[in-house]
Order: C-alpha cells, then structure tokens, then sequence
C-alpha cells in the first residue's frame, strides 16, 4: 500500500544509493529509463541529484516540461529494470509494453510506474552549466510516497517482507545486488 512520506525525510528514500526509472512527459510523450547515479542533495527543501547521457530521451521531455520523477524499483523489477535502461524511447513506446503500468495518481506531474517501492516527484532546478558539462540534473522533491510493506516511520524495513521488494544496486552489464541485511549502530 502506498503512503505518502514527510518531505523531511524523503532523502531517505534514495540514501541507500538504489537503482532508479526516471520519467518525464511532454508534448503527450512520455518515457522512463533506468538510471544507476542518482542521491539525494538536501533535506530542506528536498533536492536531489541524478544523471541523465545528453542522448536520451528522458531528458529531452524532462528538459523541456521541467519536472520528472524517480521511481525506486525492486528486485521483483530486474528484467524490467534492465529492458528499461537498455532500450530507448525514441524507437519505442516503452509504455505500450503489459509489464509497465503507472500508477494514477493526481498530484504526480510526471508518470509514476506500478511495482515500485518509492516514488519521488520532482521541479527541475535549472542549472544549464552543469547539464551541459556533467550531465547532471537537479531536482526540489514536490511530493514523495513509498511502500508500506518496506518504508514505515520515516525508515525502511526489509526484514520480514518478501525478497521481491528489496531495492536494486546496479553494479555493471546487467548484474545488480540487492539490499542487504539492516545494521544499526549502537
């Protein structure tokens, strides 16, 4: 079931360097890819940070609406995950695909896919220089939500849920690794 999270503490969401589908609309177009550089950036407002090759198409309909989201996909995702970053919008409509549903929800400016843990959405904060240079966007968090099987009280919770919704850690060519086991200091 999906709640919504304090913006507050949405950072925690991204804090633990997961895998995530960008997505973004313009124009009736829309797209998402995979996307493995992506964190947060600060807690108020909540900003964030995430990598986008001047060659997708994301980044054209997020260049041009001005608004985007990030979605945090599970291991329960992998294949998606992958046919999603390894695929690009321009050739195909990635949405006409029965293994991509988004999630209706009306105070999300960009598409939200289904199946997901977290979902972020964001404004871009323009800065042309260092998209340009690194290609990296920023982003003011507007909303947040995840799931309460494995995020409750401002923390995620894998222990006790099932495998599939443990987040995805891309780690190269195709090979991911999952969240692992919680540690709290003392």
């Amino acid at each position: 079931m999906r709640h919504s999270v304090d913006l507050a503490k949405c950072y925690r969401l991204l804090n633990h360097g997961p895998t995530v589908l960008v997505s973004a609309r313009h124009a009736g177009r829309a797209n998402v890819m995979a996307a493995a550089w992506c964190m947060p950036l600060d807690f108020d407002p909540p900003k964030v940070a995430v990598v986008l090759d001047k060659n997708t198409f994301t980044r054209g309909l997020l260049e041009a609406s001005g608004h985007f989201a990030l979605c945090v996909p599970c291991a329960g995702q992998v294949d998606l995950v992958e046919r999603l970053g390894s695929t690009s919008g321009r050739e195909e409509d990635k949405f006409a695909h029965p293994d991509l549903q988004l999630i209706d929800e009306p105070a999300a400016r960009s598409p939200l896919v289904a199946g997901c843990v977290a979902w972020l959405d964001c404004v871009r904060l323009a800065e042309p220089a260092i998209e340009g240079r690194y290609d990296l966007f920023l982003g003011q968090v507007q909303a947040a939500w995840a799931d309460d099987a494995v995020f409750r009280n401002g923390h995620w919770e894998f222990e006790g849920a099932p495998d599939a919704l443990r987040t995805l850690h891309h780690v190269a060519g195709g090979h991911y690794l999952t969240i692992g086991r919680p540690l709290d200091a003392r």
